[in-house]
């Protein structure tokens, strides 16, 4: 999505004094008042430019350069001076590493008896905290009437979330996250659904790819054969509708918003749903045992650090194309991860066996050739 879309409501707002400081030709004051910040575009420039320091005023707060929303503003001004290109390859693929190593670090959580519903509860609310971060960008005010829109994307991803986790407890981690990579196919056949724009006969050989992908995928090994691949398969199936319709809405809806509205307002409203899997709780919170809780709580952080490094990629510099084929080697990566450090997090999939293993390896290799297929 370019960024010019998701940030076009984030229009710096200057008074005329301040905006003479910068004319062409002119040299900036030597005193100034404090810089009125309401978006991406301003903050960068009052952080990048020649008023390092002024006091900044973001919203009704007046803050200093080492307040918070400075430090955002910071982390903003890196991510615009590196190139598109660059950073449509390097920040999707620390996000796919991201969402390797957190599938295998919820997978060892679940193994240490936290379960299902445990765990997707405090990974929403951990995500949602994260989430919150990107209000400060601010926005456009939140219509009431207008809210049913973030809901529905926030019950696609509740959906997903449960299938995604559901996936991961019952099977293994380089059979469920591959599929997950279907997402980018059926984003393609969702778009002209509830976007209207066309689909080309790339997606139906991509398709054929992707099957065949599956295929390889679930050859089993006559003396270990992978668990429960039958709900791995339809969980994860299920999971990758959701996320697809949960991205196409998000870009459908996204510039009406803001990304400093409608992503936190769907992870709030996720967070608010999550409490209803209490009633789903085996025991609770506080019976989990105390060497899971690490594996819970790092596992979360980088499922919620992964996800806003992908869609702020695609909301700072667009390029969705290049970002998404990037991103789908995570499912390369989730067997790689398996193969060569399984035994860090005690993951015993890497003892499947050498031939099981190349078989996924290629079904992976299979899938994401569907995937820069379709997105290409």
């Amino acid at each position: 999505m370019p960024s010019t879309a998701i940030f076009s409501r984030f229009r710096p707002r200057r008074t005329m004094a301040r905006r003479k400081a910068f004319m062409p030709g002119e040299s900036p004051p030597l005193k100034s008042t404090a810089t009125e910040c309401s978006g991406k575009d301003e903050i960068m420039e009052w952080i990048g430019g020649e008023c390092l320091s002024e006091p900044v005023r973001h919203g009704k707060q007046r803050v200093s350069r080492a307040g918070f929303p400075a430090l955002i503003a910071c982390v903003g001004v890196l991510l615009a001076r590196v190139s598109p290109e660059f950073a449509t390859t390097l920040f999707p693929l620390v996000a796919a590493l991201l969402y390797a190593f957190g599938a295998l670090v919820l997978k060892r959580s679940s193994e240490l008896g936290v379960g299902l519903w445990r765990t997707t509860f405090v990974a929403n609310l951990i995500v949602a905290a994260l989430f919150s971060l990107l209000w400060l960008l601010g926005g456009p005010p939140v219509e009431k009437e207008l809210l049913w829109q973030p809901g529905v994307i926030a019950l696609c991803l509740f959906v997903g979330q449960l299938s995604q986790f559901l996936a991961l407890e019952k099977g293994d981690v380089s059979v469920a996250v591959p599929i997950f990579g279907l997402k980018v196919i059926l984003v393609a056949f969702f778009t002209p659904i509830l976007i209207g724009e066309a689909v080309g006969m790339k997606l139906w050989i991509a398709a054929f790819l992707s099957v065949l992908g599956i295929t390889f995928l679930n050859r089993k090994d006559a003396d270990r054969p992978p668990r429960h691949l039958l709900i791995t398969f339809i969980a994860g199936g299920i999971g990758a509708v959701a996320f697809a319709i949960f991205d196409v809405l998000v870009q459908k809806w996204g510039p009406s918003w803001g990304a400093g509205r409608l992503l936190p307002c769907i992870f709030w409203i996720n967070a608010l749903l999550s409490f209803g899997l209490i009633f789903r709780f085996s025991a609770p919170l506080s019976k989990v045992p105390g060497r899971a809780w690490p594996w819970l709580l790092g596992g979360s952080v980088l499922f919620g650090v992964q996800s806003i490094t992908f869609v702020s990629t695609l909301a700072v510099f667009g390029k969705a194309t290049n970002a998404n084929i990037v991103y789908a080697s995570r499912g390369l990566l989730s067997v790689a991860l398996v193969w060569l450090v399984g035994h860090w997090f005690h993951n015993a999939e890497q003892h499947l066996g050498p031939k099981v293993m190349r078989w996924r390896l290629a079904g992976a290799l299979l899938m994401m050739s569907a995937i820069v297929l379709v997105v290409v």
